[in-house]
This record gives structure tokens, sequence and C-alpha cells, in this order.
């Protein structure tokens, strides 16, 4: 009959199988899907990645936009709201610009309009195809994939080692064995072969990018001297003027002037222009006068005035004994 009150269900009856340790099919499936998006979007800012991309010592791929707004002093990157979650994101492996690479990409133009490729930026966002020159094969999570060190050429792995060169197929730019760098390391031997190069590279006092690293002395001393010129351009422009600067000769100079490489001046500038905004927005939400009217605040005598927030009930001087 049932539902009449007369019978308990035991734990045998409700639960049918017991839990199971996943299979390795299913294992494979899950390192497949979080290897899938770590090729398609950006860990700290959570946006797809875009070019310009730049790697860090372990193979990881960021927007190098989200980068630069990590390093200027007191930047917030978007989708991460601190920037203790951007360090425990990156490990402290960034620590300037030096500390990355840009990774230049073939474009696949031929498949721009594939029906996989749209799918793929259905998922993704992301709406072009990195393919290797030199094998023309899809570069992603199911090609193993690297790139050179300190062109930035990426390549498929096995183009690499079939070639067996000392030289960068793209740009001709000599290479040792120890700077071709894994892309989303899977295998542990990877992992650790990367993590022995970076050790290297700080023994001798180098940067993942092979250039010479910042004393420790003279980036305390000066918080943005990592980012390449860019940090004299911020202290000279101040965060709370969106106003250009003027120069002696009369000219006007825009933040990123001082960086040499141009895209990296275009793309800082762009950074700093957002935060001048945010700035703004947060002025104009009412987080200055309006909301410290409400609380104590001392005149120019020394006396304290009180106020709505402190405002409470006080005792006649006629009654006090």
């Amino acid at each position: 009959m049932g539902n009449d009150g007369g019978s308990i269900p035991t734990r045998r009856e409700l639960v049918k199988e017991s839990a199971r340790a996943p299979s390795t099919a299913q294992l494979k499936e899950t390192q497949r899907e979080h290897l899938e998006h770590a090729w398609t979007n950006c860990p700290l800012s959570q946006k797809p990645l875009s070019r310009p991309v730049v790697s860090d010592s372990s193979g990881n791929l960021y927007n190098k936009d989200a980068i630069l707004q990590f390093l200027l002093p007191g930047g917030e990157v978007e989708g991460i709201c601190s920037k203790a979650d951007c360090e425990e994101v990156l490990g402290g492996r960034v620590k300037s610009l030096r500390d990355v690479v840009e990774v230049h990409f073939e474009v696949d133009t031929e498949r721009a309009g594939h029906p996989s490729d749209r799918a793929l930026a259905d998922r993704h966002g992301r709406s072009e195809g990195w393919i290797c020159p030199a094998t023309a094969k899809s570069l992603g999570p199911a090609v193993k994939s690297v790139y050179l060190v300190p062109c930035g050429h990426a390549f498929a792995e096995e183009a690499i080692r079939q070639l067996k060169g000392d030289k960068c197929l793209q740009c001709n730019e000599p290479y040792s064995e120890d700077n071709i760098i894994t892309i989303l390391p899977v295998k542990e031997e990877d992992k650790q072969r990367l993590i022995a190069r970076g050790r290297k590279l700080a023994e001798q006092g180098l940067t993942h990018s092979l250039k010479k690293a910042s004393s420790s002395k003279k980036r305390k001393k000066n918080a943005t001297a990592d980012l390449p010129d860019a940090t004299a351009t911020a202290s000279s422009t101040p965060s709370s003027k969106s106003t250009q600067a003027t120069n002696g000769s009369g000219n006007k100079s825009t933040p990123g002037d001082g960086i040499k490489n141009a895209a990296t001046a275009k793309l800082t500038a762009k950074v700093l222009s957002e935060q001048d905004e945010k700035q703004k927005r947060r002025k104009m939400m009412g987080l200055g006068g309006t909301i410290d009217s409400l609380y104590t605040k001392e005149q120019k005598d020394g006396a304290k005035r009180n106020d709505f927030m402190t405002r409470g009930f006080s005792i006649p001087s006629s009654a006090k004994r």
C-alpha cells in the first residue's frame, strides 16, 4: 500500500550504490575541461584570452592588460577584487614585466568561419584560432604546444622536436633547449623542468625573459620600477587628475610616452585611463564629502562637532553634580 505511516525505509533501501572513485575516463575528461578553460580564459580577469597574451615561467597564459593592472601600484584587476587573490593565482612568479614573455601565436585566417571555431567562440568567447606555423596544427588542449624564449613564437612541440634546430623558425633568433617552454604543461616532468629552470635563472640573477632581475632594494625604493619607464609616467601623471601633463616644450605628454615598446606603451596608457575612470565613478557615487559628512570631524579650534552618526543624548550642565 504505502503512505500509511506503517513503513520506515532503511538506508539500504534508499542508497542503492555506494560512492565510487572516479574512473580514468572521468579524470581525463575533467582534466581536458580544465585545460580547455585555461587555453581560452585569463585566470586573472576571467575574460577570454585575446592578443597580446603573455606567459610566466610555468607556462600559464594571461592577458597582458591584466598583468599591467596587477603591476601598477594599487591597481585592481577586473574579475578578481583584491590584489591578494591575484598574488595567489600568480604564486609569486610575476613581479615585473621581465617575469613574463609575450607569446606570439600564428592566427588561422583560413578557418576563421569554420563551425568548430564558432562553437569554441560561443563557449569561451575567443573568436580566433591559433595554429603552428610549421605543422599547421591547431594549438590548444589537444596539441602539446611550446614557445621559445626570448622571442616568444609558439609552435607545436613535435615541430621543435623533429627539426632539432637552435634558431627560431620564424625570426631566426637563437635559443637553447632549456628555453623551450611548454604551454600549460600537464605532465609532472614538464612542470618540474620549468621549476628547475626558474631556480637556475634566479641563481644567475635573471628573469623568465632572460633579462636581469631588479634588486629588492630598488623595488622597495620605487614600488613600480619594474615596469619599463611606466612608473615615471604614472608618478608624473596624478591619478586624481584626468588632464594631460604639459612638458617644458609646451607639448602634451600622454601616459606611456617613456616606454620604448609602442604596443606596451599603448596598453599601459589604456590601463591608466581605465583606472582614472574608476576613480571618477567612485567620486560620483558619493564616496567623498557626502558620506564623510555623516561622521565626526574636528573643527579649527580642535573641538569635535557632533553630527548625525555621533549625535546622542547629552546630560545638561545644570543636572551635573
